[in-house]
């Protein structure tokens, strides 16, 4: 059996792809390799073309839980359905890939990166893009690569090149890169507010590597690959093309000038119907051809009109922004509620104050943890005037709400400082362009309504490029037929100091730097315009969180008495529960979360679980019930199952005969500790107390 491999130096780790061995009836299939981190990546092409009119491709990333030791938790005990994280890596596996095909494949792609086995510090996303990319080239598909991916990170001012889980922690910039020897095509990750300069230093770093890793997949693929697969070609009748033109041209340059989407459709949708009308006898079997035609023309009309005029559809310059207007506390019951309005973008965000009980956690091969922070991001299809069925949230919008989610985490306070659970919910009411970038400002205006001392105000823009030739433009804040029609999609999300997340798709080869410097200085200029025009609806959060929202109360507690918190099978703690309506967390250090909606109850759980676990204060007055007499005192207890003897001579400051003639039991008593031996017997006095009250009288 012939194995073929080739490897590449990255920092200290060799990364190496190797095939001829395992999944041999895949078209293209490779193991790659980086440290003890191995993903199995293949690729399948079906013999025939699908009846489909776009590219039928399909990406799955998966992480087999046997990759890192562990069986897979829950009843069935076996992988299911995909989680985030492979929902998420499989779609920056599916965007940096698909502009790279030929627009006019039609076969069936399935491509499977299936990590099998983790060494838990090095992420195996990167590694399945370049995987997935080199068996791709193998299977004899045209495809213009290779590319590859790699994750810069940004420790104490110096670039790291795939980082592992440790650096990352110290890192303030977590982003992946990927792109061809000429071209970066894909970008996505998230950063502690680092400036445009650092984000560029960052992508040229990574572009270095990422032609090293180009060259050792040319070395495989050159000697791997198979004869390459034909392309039947689209030549649309130049007869359709001539007439269809001559009849629609005019037409749609006027289409494309109407500002209001909807309006804009509708003509767009009339004037097809009744072209494919009229050539429907001298052209009986074109409509799809007609149909082409036309997209082509609107295509090239709008870009034209935009390179040439720099005027776009909705007669915006090249870096106007939609008109904006927002609100807040648009609800009356939630923790905080907002309404972001770009031009026809809209989307209402709502957040939600919870407690410990509300994290959730995550069981990934990397690790077990636990989310403080969710943004979960809805796409309703009233929203873009369709009739669709409800399925769940899709890659979409898993994708969206965790750019969004990103986006804002770098200025949500420390969970020491604000003890909270945090849920952001937005729901997208009308779209025409960057819904995600409309989710990152209601997000923060939600934030700052909940009362969520949040560090500075987030805001987000998505770029576009138009390029024909030495001919480029750049637009700000674009709609959606831009994003469809045009070059690039370049979300850029952050603060007035710097970037918080970013995310990039091209689909066009030979993106230079020049361009790319000039679309993050516009960008940087539209956030700051937005965070303006948020600043007028709200520019701080409010100082008292909602009345609706939990209140937390933080305390340590000896974790020795713990289990006096706890009592026999919980007993204790729930009676606490039962009686003021809080919830109650302990941890093993002695940390104890106290929340209720109710200031007063929840103060009131906090003095129960205080006076469970505090011990005795000499020369302080407790308010005590006596539990018992005998011949020579009282016990009284003063704190919750601790109490003390108060000695028949420190009854009165007179002699007392018998103690029932001073107190009986179930009396209540203001006692002084008055002293506490080595064993933690409590000596009180009542005589003390008397005195006091009697000195100051």
């Amino acid at each position: 059996m012939k194995i073929d491999k080739s490897e590449v130096r990255i920092g200290e780790l060799d990364l190496s792809f190797e095939t001829g061995e395992l999944a041999k009836q895949a078209q293209g299939s490779c193991i790659v390799r980086f440290g003890d981190t191995v993903v199995l990546c293949t690729v399948v092409v079906s013999k025939r073309e699908a009846d489909r009119d776009f590219l039928p491709l399909f990406v799955e990333y998966r992480e087999k839980t046997y990759a890192a030791g562990k069986i897979p938790g829950g009843f069935f005990k076996r992988e299911g359905r995909p989680t985030g994280k492979e929902i998420l890596s499989s779609r920056i596996i599916d965007r940096t890939l698909r502009p790279m095909f030929d627009k006019s494949c039609r076969f069936e792609i399935q491509v499977m990166t299936e990590v099998i086995s983790s060494d838990q510090e090095n992420d195996a996303d990167v590694i399945a893009l370049c995987g997935a990319s080199c068996a791709v080239n193998m299977c004899g598909l045209p495809f213009p690569g290779p590319l590859s991916a790699v994750r810069v990170g940004l420790v104490d001012g110096e670039y790291v090149i795939n980082p592992t889980v440790e650096q990352l922690e110290q890192s303030v910039m977590d982003v992946i890169i990927a792109g061809t020897d000429d071209s970066i095509v894909m970008v996505e990750g998230e950063s502690d507010e680092i400036t445009e300069e650092q984000f560029l230093g960052g992508l040229r770093k990574a572009h270095e590597v990422i032609r090293e890793i180009n060259s050792a997949q040319k070395e495989i693929i050159s000697r791997n690959a198979k004869p390459t697969r034909e392309i039947p070609s689209k030549e649309i009748n130049p007869e359709i093309v001539d007439a269809v033109t001559a009849e629609a041209k005019n037409r749609i340059e006027e289409i494309v000038r109407i500002a209001e989407k909807e309006e804009r459709d509708e003509a767009f949708s009339a004037l097809k119907e009744a072209t494919k009308e009229k050539f429907a006898d001298q052209f009986p079997d074109g409509a799809d051809d007609i149909s082409s035609v036309l997209h082509g023309i609107e295509k090239s009309s709008m870009r034209m009109m935009i390179l040439k005029e720099h005027k776009r559809t909705d007669g915006r310059g090249l870096d106007d922004v939609r008109p904006i207007w927002s609100k807040v506390s648009v609800l009356p019951r939630t923790h905080g509620s907002a309404v972001f309005t770009r031009g026809q973008t809209q989307a209402l965000v709502v957040a939600t104050l919870g407690t410990t009980a509300d994290e959730q956690k995550i069981e990934e091969l990397l690790g077990q943890s636990w989310k403080t922070f969710m943004l979960h991001y809805n796409f309703p299809p009233y929203s873009v005037g369709e009739v669709r069925p409800l399925r769940g949230p899709g890659r979409r919008e898993i994708g969206h709400g965790m750019l969004a989610e990103r986006a804002l985490t770098p200025i949500l306070p420390a969970t020491e400082r604000f003890p909270y659970t945090i849920r952001i919910v937005s729901d997208i009411l009308e779209s025409n362009g960057s819904s995600s970038m409309a989710s990152v400002c209601g997000g923060t205006l939600a934030l700052m309504d909940a009362g969520v001392p949040i560090k500075a105000p987030v805001a987000g823009i998505a770029m576009g490029l138009i390029q024909e030739g030495d001919d480029t433009c750049v637009l700000s804040d674009i709609l959606g037929v831009e994003d469809h029609l045009g070059d690039m999609d370049f979300k850029v999300a952050g603060t007035s100091e710097g970037i918080t997340a970013i995310q990039m798709d091209i689909k066009i080869k030979g993106l230079d730097y020049e361009v790319l410097t000039n679309a993050l200085e516009q960008a940087r200029q539209g956030r700051l315009h937005i965070l303006g025009e948020m600043a007028k609806t709200m520019d701080a959060s409010r100082e008292e969180i909602s009345q609706h929202a939990p209140r937390i109360i933080v305390l340590n507690i000896n974790p020795d008495r713990i289990r006096d918190v706890i009592g026999p099978g919980g007993k204790v703690i729930r009676k606490i529960c039962e009686d003021t309506g809080a919830s109650i967390d302990v941890e093993d250090d002695g940390t104890v979360k106290v929340a209720c909606v109710d200031a007063e109850m929840a103060n009131r759980a906090v003095d129960i679980v205080r006076s469970l676990t505090e011990d005795p204060e000499i020369g302080r007055v407790y308010r005590g019930k006596v539990k018992r007499i005998v011949n020579f005192g009282a016990f009284v207890e003063i704190l919750p199952g601790r109490d003390g003897l108060v000695h028949i001579s420190e009854l009165e400051s007179h002699r007392v005969a018998r103690v029932e003639d001073v107190l009986n039991e179930d009396d209540i008593v203001l006692v002084k500790v008055i002293g506490v031996d080595e064993e933690g017997k409590i000596r009180l006095s009542r005589k003390a107390v008397l005195e006091e009250s009697e000195a100051t009288t």
